[in-house]
């Protein structure tokens, strides 16, 4: 919204008036709902799986290991406190039986995308790339969960 209208509604008596200079991009990166013919449910973060897997650079890589085993995955996520991702387990890592720190073999920086990719650039993406799934985060980073590309084609099949 633009500052003039922010100061109308603070005029008219609504007092938690913020001017969201980002914009609608930004918006959208964060898992803000979206209207019009593109909305919500066809874009990624409406079909997000949250429940992944994380750990932290520091912890030893089998105590990773038997999380995501746990948990029934086959990657893990690694993260600071704040949840912003720094890297990545991924099966070779996963299938080792040595015990070094996660960071030490986690493949750093991974790419992401974000929860208003549209459905169909995230299939393509995956299918290009050869992935089953891709880590969605906001734009600050922080790791909000990942897409599986079978979701990710029910879901856009349903919207046809």
């Amino acid at each position: 919204m633009s500052p003039r209208a922010a100061w109308r509604l603070e005029t008219l008596g609504f007092t938690r008036v913020h001017d969201y200079v980002a914009g609608k991009a930004d918006w959208g990166s964060f898992g803000r709902p979206l209207e019009g013919q593109r909305d919500s449910n066809t874009r990624v973060g409406a079909h997000l799986q949250t429940d992944v897997p994380t750990c932290t650079p520091d912890e030893s890589l089998q105590d990773g290991c038997e999380r995501v085993r746990t948990a029934g995955f086959d990657t893990c996520f690694v993260v600071n406190d704040r949840r912003i991702v720094l890297g990545r387990l991924g099966r070779a890592a996963l299938a080792s039986d040595d015990d070094p720190t996660v960071e030490a073999v986690m493949t750093a920086g991974p790419s992401t995308v974000r929860p208003s990719l549209d459905l169909s650039a995230a299939i393509e993406r995956m299918r290009n790339q050869n992935l089953t799934n891709l880590p969605v985060t906001r734009s600050d980073g922080v790791l909000l969960g990942l897409i599986r590309r079978d979701v990710a084609e029910h879901a856009l099949d349903r919207a046809s």
